[in-house]
C-alpha cells in the first residue's frame, strides 16, 4: 500500500462544513485502490462546532494525527478584537507551528509518497507547501474553492497574502484538483505556466453509503407544503433578502400562508441577522430557523420535503455548493436562487428537476416561486435524472483520485 498524508482542516469531529465529507469519503475508499491515509488535522478545540458521532465514519484504516491550533477569534481576542497578523492567511495560522513538524515526522517514519492539502482553509495549503519544499514529495492541491477571485477575499492584506501562497502553490504543486470546469479555465488564464495536464476535474458528489434506508416520499395534499434548505447561507455569497420579499409579496397577496407554505433554513447561521429579516417581512410563522442536527437526520429530513433550497450568488460563479449534488440524490424538486451563467446553473440544467431563478431578482423569484409551488402542489415538477446524477459517486470519485495518486508518485520517480 501507498501512502498519502491528507492535510485537511475539515475532518470529523468538525461539524457544520459539507467539505469534511469530501475528505472523509476520499480518505475512506482510497484504500480501496492502494492507497492508505494519514491525515493531519487540527486539535478538536480549533472549530467552532464538533459532532462527535462523526468520528465513528472514520474508518480504522485512517490514521487522524491532531496537531495544537487555536482559533484567533475566539482564543486570541480581546473583547472580540485582535491583530490582524495573527489571522493571516486565516485564523487557524497557528496550526502551522504545530503541523509542520508533525507532518516532517510523519512523512518520514511512515514512507508517505504524496502530501495532498484541501483547500478552503488557507494555512492548509501553506502547510502543504512548506513540507513539500522541506521534503521534495510530490504535492497536490485540492482546490474545493477557487482561492482567490478579482474580490475574495474581500479584505485587500488577505487578499494579497491568498494570492502569495497561490502563486506559490502554482509553482511548485504537481497536480490541482478543481471541483468545477470554469474554475480550471480561470487558473488557467491567470497562470499562463500552468499547464492543462496538471488540472484535474474532481467534482464533489455524494456516498450512497449515506443514503441507504430513507424514509420514501409521499404528498400530503392537506399538508403545507415543505421546503428545505440545508446548510449555511452566507449573507453576501447566498444573500437571502431577495427571496424573503418575494415570500413577503406572496403572503400580502394571500397566494401562500403558514397553512399552505412552510420553509425550513436548517442550520443557516447568522439567525440573529436572519430572524430580525424575517420579523420585518412579517414571515416568522412561514420561515423557521432551525438549529444543526447529525448529517443522517438532515438527509431523512431532505427525503421528505416537497422541495429543496439552493443559495448561490454571482461572487461563487466559479464553485457549485457541495449538497447539490446530495439534493440530486435525494431526488426532489430543486429551487435554485443563483445566477443563469454560472456553473451551479449549468449543472442543474445538465441534471436536470431544478426551477432556475435569478438570486438578486425578486420579481423573477416571485413569478418563479409562483409556478413552482404550483408544481407542487400538482405532484408534476421534474426530478433529477438518476442516470446523470450517478455520476457523481463519492466512490468512483475516489478512485479517479487513486489514478491521480499514482500518477504523480509514478512521476517523481
Amino acid at each position: 500500500m501507498k501512502r498519502i498524508l491528507y492535510i485537511a482542516y475539515h475532518y470529523p469531529p468538525q461539524a457544520g462544513s459539507s467539505g469534511l465529507l469530501r475528505s472523509l469519503k476520499f480518505t475512506r475508499y482510497l484504500t480501496e485502490v492502494g492507497w492508505n491515509s494519514t491525515v493531519l488535522s487540527v486539535s478538536p478545540m480549533a472549530y467552532e462546532r464538533t459532532e462527535p458521532s462523526l468520528l465513528n465514519d472514520v474508518p480504522p484504516t485512517v490514521s487522524v494525527i491532531r496537531s495544537f491550533a487555536l482559533d484567533t477569534r475566539r482564543h486570541l481576542s480581546l473583547k472580540k478584537r485582535y491583530m490582524k497578523w495573527t489571522a493571516l492567511p486565516d485564523r487557524w495560522v497557528s496550526w502551522t507551528l504545530s503541523a509542520v513538524p508533525r507532518g516532517l515526522f510523519t512523512i518520514t517514519t511512515r514512507s508517505v509518497d504524496v502530501i495532498l492539502s484541501t483547500f478552503p482553509i488557507a494555512t492548509a495549503v501553506l502547510i502543504g507547501l512548506i513540507l513539500h519544499r522541506l521534503t521534495g514529495k510530490p504535492w497536490i492541491v485540492d482546490l474545493r474553492d477557487s482561492m482567490t477571485e478579482d474580490d475574495y477575499p474581500r479584505d485587500t492584506q488577505t487578499r494579497e497574502v491568498y494570492q502569495r501562497i497561490e502563486a506559490q502553490a502554482i509553482r511548485h504543486g504537481s497536480l490541482f484538483l478543481f471541483t468545477a470546469k470554469s474554475t480550471i479555465e480561470m487558473y488557467l488564464k491567470r497562470y499562463p505556466g500552468l499547464d492543462a495536464s496538471r488540472c484535474a476535474l474532481l467534482p464533489n458528489g455524494f456516498d450512497e453509503e449515506d443514503f441507504r434506508e430513507l424514509p420514501s416520499y409521499t404528498l400530503n395534499p392537506d399538508a403545507p407544503l415543505r421546503l428545505l434548505h440545508a446548510g449555511l447561507i452566507y449573507p453576501e455569497e447566498r444573500d437571502p433578502r431577495p427571496f424573503f420579499a418575494a415570500l413577503a409579496r406572496l403572503r400580502n397577496e394571500q397566494r401562500i400562508s403558514p397553512q399552505s407554505l412552510q420553509i425550513s433554513l436548517r442550520a443557516s447561521g447568522e439567525e440573529p441577522y436572519y430572524r430580525e429579516l424575517l420579523g420585518a417581512h412579517g414571515l416568522g410563522d412561514i420561515v423557521q430557523l432551525l438549529p444543526p442536527i447529525p448529517y443522517g437526520e438532515v438527509l431523512r429530513e431532505g427525503a421528505v420535503a416537497d422541495a429543496l433550497l439552493l443559495f448561490q450568488g454571482v461572487t461563487c460563479n466559479h464553485q457549485i455548493p457541495a449538497k447539490a449534488y446530495e439534493y440530486f440524490r435525494l431526488c426532489r424538486p430543486i429551487l435554485a436562487l443563483t445566477t443563469h451563467e454560472g456553473d451551479t446553473a449549468a449543472l442543474l440544467r445538465d441534471v436536470g428537476g431544478a426551477t432556475i431563478a435569478n438570486m438578486y431578482d425578486s420579481e423573477d423569484i416571485y413569478r418563479c416561486l409562483l409556478n413552482f409551488l404550483e408544481q407542487l402542489r400538482r405532484g408534476d415538477h421534474p426530478l433529477p435524472d438518476t442516470v446523470k446524477s450517478g455520476r457523481y459517486s463519492r466512490r468512483n470519485q475516489a478512485h479517479e483520485l487513486g489514478a491521480l495518486l499514482d500518477r504523480v508518485a509514478t512521476e517523481k520517480k
